[in-house]
């Protein structure tokens, strides 16, 4: 199993990216993605997660300005991020959890992470 992430790059505060992460290896149906992001000096950090039935969690710094959605089909999971700001500068990590339905902020739930995309938005 494999995740791939991309679309991180350089923008301006106020701006937008899109990040996207495609699983391979296996299909992801019945379980949630997340996206998780982790700056320099910084913990990894929960940044927001889909479950199979589109419900969706945001950490409260991203809300309103980030969007989560999945495709089955393409087995991928992405995450727009709108109104950047130098704060959300991070390697951005989408990941899934090893139980299906299993969702939350907690590290420990995932199971397979994908490579890392960085994301740097100057000021």
């Amino acid at each position: 199993v494999q995740l791939q992430a991309s679309g991180g790059g350089l923008v301006q505060a106020g701006g937008s990216l899109r990040l996207s992460c495609v699983a391979s290896g296996r299909t992801f149906g019945s379980y949630a993605k997340a996206w998780f992001r982790q700056a320099p000096g910084r913990e990894r950090e929960f940044v927001a997660a889909i479950n199979w039935d589109l419900r969706t969690v945001y950490v409260d710094s991203v809300k309103g300005r980030f969007t989560i959605s999945r495709d089955n089909v393409k087995n991928t999971v992405t995450l727009q991020m709108d109104s950047l700001t130098p704060e959300d500068t991070a390697a951005y990590y989408c990941a899934v959890p090893g139980t299906p339905g299993a969702v939350g902020p907690a590290l420990q739930l995932y199971k397979y992470w994908g490579q890392g995309t960085l994301v740097t938005v100057s000021s």
